[in-house]
């Protein structure tokens, strides 16, 4: 529970971090875009209002309010099922890493209607039109750990009975 804790802890406050520092210090919100490491790595501002890639986007408060229940329904999900089931030490790692990035772009929707997304990366003559945050790398890499590390674990079968020896010569018509 600790780790899951500390994961998810860790991941909230680096997104918060790194949105406050992008945004707000930089400017990004107003310049809407820096070129860092043109074209692999740029900073493009995005306020996503959906799910990943901006789908079911709208500027409807049911629809802000259901994505954040959404997202603490699944966060709670994932606490419960951690806390209650003995995971491997990477599950428990990939249930805080989805909890704490879900965390992150929950208090972004409180905030401001939005979730602040601004790292772009593109390569090879394709362009990416598309942006993301510390806490979108977080539940990604944290639902594909949770496919991967957990395994269920099945109770060992009833042994069989074991078979009385019989000795050797016994039943074949011969005396000992």
């Amino acid at each position: 529970m600790r780790l899951a804790a500390l994961t998810a802890l860790g991941v909230f406050v680096l997104d918060q971090a790194t949105k406050w520092l992008v945004v707000w210090w930089l400017g990004l919100a107003h310049r809407g875009a820096i070129d860092l490491v043109p074209p692999f790595l740029n900073l493009r501002m995005a306020w996503n209002r959906g799910i990943n890639f901006g789908l079911g986007s709208s500027d409807q408060d049911i629809v802000r309010w259901g994505l954040i229940l959404v997202a603490l329904a699944i966060s709670g999900w994932v606490w419960r099922w951690v806390a209650r089931s003995a995971p491997s030490r990477l599950s428990r790692i990939s249930g805080g890493l989805l909890i704490g990035g879900a965390l992150g772009n929950v208090v972004d929707r409180v905030l401001f209607g939005a979730v602040a997304d601004f790292l772009n990366m593109s390569c090879c003559g394709i362009e990416n039109p598309y942006a993301f945050n510390v806490a979108d790398i977080a539940i990604f890499a944290g639902a594909i750990g949770l496919v991967l590390f957990t395994r269920e674990i099945k109770p060992d079968p009833v042994p069989a009975k074991p078979k009385p020896e019989r000795k050797r010569g016994a039943g074949r018509g011969k005396t000992p």
